[in-house]
């Protein structure tokens, strides 16, 4: 059954998250480890087999003004590389603040995201694609 996923792609690892078959929630789903690249693109690949996806949703981190510096230009980059490698449609959500956010859930939830960083990329991602997913029942929402 078809799924959409979501990325958080930071430096070091990547959150994954999953949607559910009808489209209205995000699970987390794991952390990979973004190096050595080739390898962290094949694991996406499984997955998107895995899930059936047809679109990833990747989170691009704006400036608080809301231009793009460094990091969303790296992810960018890396977000062309799985487009080259996977031929599958990538889009872009503005993931301003979504780490603070997945950290304050987690806290609240009696985790310690200080102790495992993975835990804040996967909860991020889901924020990510739940964001979209919420967006797509609006009809004044582009992406």
């Amino acid at each position: 059954m078809q799924r959409i996923i979501g990325l958080d792609i930071g430096t070091k690892r990547i959150g994954i998250a999953v949607s559910d078959p009808l489209f209205l929630t995000a699970q987390p789903l794991t952390t990979i480890s973004r190096q050595p690249e080739q390898k962290s693109i094949e694991e996406i690949e499984k997955i998107v087999s895995e899930y059936q996806s047809t679109v990833i949703i990747v989170g691009l981190p704006r400036n608080m003004d809301g231009s793009l510096g460094y990091q969303a230009e790296d992810v960018q980059n890396y977000a062309a590389l799985i487009r080259e490698k996977l031929n599958i449609e990538i889009i872009f959500i503005d993931e301003r603040l979504t780490s603070k956010e997945a950290e304050r859930i987690l806290i609240e939830q009696n985790k310690k995201p200080s102790k495992n960083k993975g835990l804040i990329d996967v909860a991020s991602a889901a924020i990510i694609l739940q964001q979209y997913l919420d967006g797509r029942r609006n009809p004044n929402v582009r992406f």
